[in-house]
């Protein structure tokens, strides 16, 4: 994507490179200078004759390309080179309706030749005919799923704005959504970091989600609730029960802990807190571009219970991404479960019966947890010290 054309001069030698200050310079008497989006204030008073911006689909604040295009003032005819994913953020869809705006677009494909044949193979293997392929390898620029609960426009309305500081959080919340098994095509294991002021204004502060074995994606939730000074972890335990606050315990016994159980479906239990961007109480404190992908492709069509999408099969497109289960979503609903969504106040047969309902479902849970074969542990293991703490090795007699 580019705003006219850039002629390029062969370079006989490579530049000087100057980090102090920022600066490359050639022989030709050519200078560059680097900035980073994540500083727009840097930009100011800076002027330039051409710029070359990678992944403006991933700026955190668009307000860097503003700082950017009001420096565009050197020379007599100023260009400006965008190289992005084609992610539909507001910004690029802008430019792409601007008629001043070239757009030039390359597949995966095209670029074969300079890519591993066994990266390509598994690429194409995973991804080829789902939503998230025609964006990244076909260089598609698509538009919001319809019937989503988020939508792009309601995620940059999310982004603070510049200058904004984050005010004192009275909680901060660890939110997990285990993946239920840790092989190669298992979910992801969703873990986001949530806040909210006193104002009752929640902060997405990180998303530290990913393919993580049990004990792995301990240590990042333990880890991100001691440097964010968190006050509980809150994990869902549809899949591991009690193994999921065990696998905790092993990395620290000292951790405040919330177990919560999935009795709704998802789209249910994630409607008050698209509510809460409507009524725009929420704020993303970066780009976070893997769990702003799955919100956006949130539907009601998704389901755990389903099969997992089948590229090949065009049937299957539609249902929220490579993966019948947006597990980084999920982990963000609980968060703000958690931090912001309040039970309803009246106790009218509405509500009574509902929450009977809700008894006489974890009473079903309950009693087939107790049916099921219980894991015994050798003594002396990590996980048989996580669970009888007070365990003690015998001395051997002689």
């Amino acid at each position: 994507m580019k705003q006219g054309s850039w002629l390029f001069r062969p370079i006989t030698s490579g530049p000087l490179y100057e980090p102090s200050k920022r600066r490359l310079t050639w022989r030709n008497g050519a200078v560059a200078t680097t900035f980073s989006a994540d500083e727009p204030e840097r930009l100011r008073g800076s002027q330039h004759d051409a710029a070359w911006c990678d992944e403006l689909g991933a700026w955190r604040y668009p307000e860097a390309w503003d700082m950017l295009m009001f420096g565009m003032r050197l020379g007599a005819d100023p260009r400006t080179v965008v190289t992005t994913t084609p992610r539909p953020a507001k910004l690029i869809c802008d430019l792409v309706r601007d008629p001043t705006c070239v757009v030039t677009r390359g597949s995966s494909y095209e670029n074969r030749a300079n890519l591993a044949g066994a990266f390509l193979q598994q690429i194409i293997k995973k991804y080829e005919g789902t939503r998230l392929g025609r964006q990244e390898l076909n260089a598609e620029l698509l538009d919001d799923v319809p019937g989503a609960l988020w939508s792009r426009a309601l995620i940059e309305a999310a982004r603070p704005p510049m200058g904004f500081v984050m005010p004192d959080l009275m909680r901060v919340v660890v939110a997990i959504d285990p993946a239920a098994s840790s092989g190669e095509d298992a979910d992801e294991t969703g873990i986001i970091v949530a806040g909210k002021d006193k104002d009752s204004r929640g902060y997405v502060l990180a998303d530290l989600s990913g393919h993580h074995t049990p004990i792995e994606w301990a240590r990042i939730a333990v880890a991100a609730y001691k440097s964010h000074g968190a006050d509980r972890i809150v994990a869902e335990v549809n899949n591991g029960g009690e193994m999921v606050e065990a696998t905790l315990r092993v990395v620290d016994d000292n951790v405040a802990y919330t177990a919560v159980h999935a009795t709704r479906g998802k789209v249910v239990r994630a409607e008050p807190v698209a509510a809460l961007y409507e009524q725009g109480r929420i704020r993303h404190m970066g780009a976070f571009t893997a769990l702003e992908d799955q919100m956006c492709e949130f539907t009601p069509d998704l389901d755990r219970s389903k099969p997992k999408r089948d590229p090949t099969d065009p049937s299957s497109l539609g249902m929220g991404g490579a993966r019948s289960s947006p597990d980084r979503a999920d982990a963000l609903v609980w968060a703000f479960t958690e931090l912001l969504v309040e039970e309803i106040g009246s106790w009218g047969i509405y509500e009574t019966t509902r929450r009977k309902a809700e008894a006489l479902v974890k009473e079903r849970l309950a009693a087939v947890e107790a049916g099921r074969p219980k894991t015994e542990y050798a003594p002396g293991s990590m996980e048989y010290q996580a669970l009888h703490p007070d365990w003690k090795p015998q001395e051997e007699s002689y």
